[in-house]
């Protein structure tokens, strides 16, 4: 209860601390300068030489030296390919920072003199080419660069700084396995845990938070549609599921638009539909792949519901016995839960970012429904805090001119996607060492 009241009181008080003190903003400013040209020397080592989920040995073990040779104590192979650094300094609270490890199968089209022309096996024995088209490239050299600044500067905080290194956030499941592995027990507990995520839409030099959600519920659901097949010439003998499909696929349209509020966002989307062999045969199932996005757990949990009372209302019109009612499985290895950032701490971090960068470097970002493990860390009984905030990654005139022009900038997990390393680095550094500072405060 004590620790509650405390950690509760940290919160809530305005960051008495959130401007630097005399002279170490521009301490920190020229530790950084200084630090430059290695960190993009890592970044770009980082960039060629990218990892898919779940294989990430080499880059697991880069992070894991960077720590070592910073002052950490460092533990690798944690929850698979994990590593976790502690740098214990005086009584004080616990501060968490997470980076990711993992890649993407993505071909690179950047041009890039460092692009990365990785071809691997992949867990399933394709052949795929790999880049870090997400930007935890980037992330990686960041959290680097944080932990040699804050290891530099012990005199300025107190408390435990611990460091995690995530594989597999691009399948969403290194955080529960880090945590399962016993993140939170074997290592001290934090009082926060903070990370942060490159973005396309703000420019490099600046950062972006929001309060609340910022990242969905993520399900992935498989449909299958039964049917009684027979020729395409005398349909009235049979029971065409593809007809049965198109009915479901159109009325779960009325899940969000008629059985929601306006103000719950969800989403449903049928990506796939696979049924028949040819023109003239009328098939015996089709097979409907589906993503289903929301923010609050009671949307997340009606969305499913509806959709499996729809494909069995529609399947009992259509004259289906009950051991033809559609068959509906919810893939639970590939779900993710809703991002929601803690709106005390997100503002206490939001003054440390304007205290530190200035007013118009510091933008408030729009929730997406695209997903996210980082949840995984507030999830558990601890209902520990958490932080992400955006860093910008592209140039402000590149943003400006696909403004002007009309044109799609190049997104995250696009194969044209090229942060502009120095000030989104020496930015993201800063971020997160102003972060830390006063979260740790001395």
């Amino acid at each position: 209860m004590k620790k509650f009241s405390a950690l509760l009181l940290a919160l809530l008080v305005p960051a008495l601390h959130a401007a630097p003190a005399a002279g170490l903003h521009e301490v920190v400013a020229g530790k950084i300068d200084a630090d430059y040209a290695s960190l993009n020397a890592l970044y770009q080592d980082l960039h060629r030489h990218p990892e898919l989920s779940l294989m990430e040995e080499h880059t697991a073990a880069r992070i894991a030296a960077e720590l070592r040779a910073a002052g950490f104590a460092v533990t690798e192979h944690f929850g698979g390919t994990g590593v976790v650094g502690v740098l214990k300094n005086g009584s004080g609270p616990t501060l968490m920072i997470r980076t990711e490890l993992d890649a993407l199968p993505v071909a690179e089209e950047t041009g890039l003199p460092y692009a990365s022309k990785v071809r691997v096996t992949d867990l399933s024995g394709h052949d795929v080419p790999v880049m870090h088209a997400c930007g935890h490239d980037l992330h990686m050299t960041v959290f680097t660069g944080t932990a040699r600044l804050l290891a530099g500067l012990r005199d300025k905080w107190h408390g435990t700084l611990i460091m995690i290194g995530q594989p597999a956030e691009e399948r969403v499941i290194g955080a529960r396995a880090m945590l399962s592995a016993g993140l939170f027990t074997k290592f001290p507990r934090p009082d926060f845990v903070i990370a942060l995520h490159d973005e396309s839409e703000i420019p490099a030099g600046s950062v972006a938070t929001i309060e609340g959600f910022s990242h969905a519920n993520v399900d992935t659901m498989t449909i299958t549609v039964h049917g009684i097949g027979g020729h395409g010439a005398m349909p009235y003998k049979g029971r065409d599921p593809i007809v049965l499909a198109a009915r479901i696929i159109l009325s779960l349209q009325t899940i969000v638009s008629r059985e929601l509020r306006a103000t719950d966002p969800a989403v449903i989307t049928v990506g796939s539909i696979h049924g028949g062999t040819k023109p003239n045969i009328i098939p015996n199932e089709v097979k409907l792949e589906l993503t289903l996005r929301s923010y609050s757990d009671d949307v997340r949990a009606h969305l499913i519901s509806s959709i499996r009372r729809i494909c069995r209302g529609e399947a009992i019109a259509t004259g289906l016995p009950d051991e033809l009612m559609p068959e509906i499985s919810v893939n639970a290895a590939e779900g993710a839960t809703s991002v929601y950032n803690d709106p005390a701490l997100t503002r206490r971090l939001r003054a440390d970012f304007v205290a530190w960068l200035g007013e118009s470097r510091v933008q408030t970002f729009q929730p997406s429904m695209v997903s996210e493990d980082f949840s995984e860390y507030s999830r558990t009984v601890d209902h520990i805090p958490v932080c992400m905030f955006r860093l910008g990654a592209l140039a402000p005139e590149t943003i400006a001119a696909a403004e002007r022009n009309g044109t799609p900038l190049p997104s995250l997990h696009s194969a044209k996607f090229a942060p502009v390393p120095e000030p989104a680095i020496k930015t993201g550094v800063t971020a997160m060492a102003a972060a830390a500072l006063d979260l740790l405060h001395k």
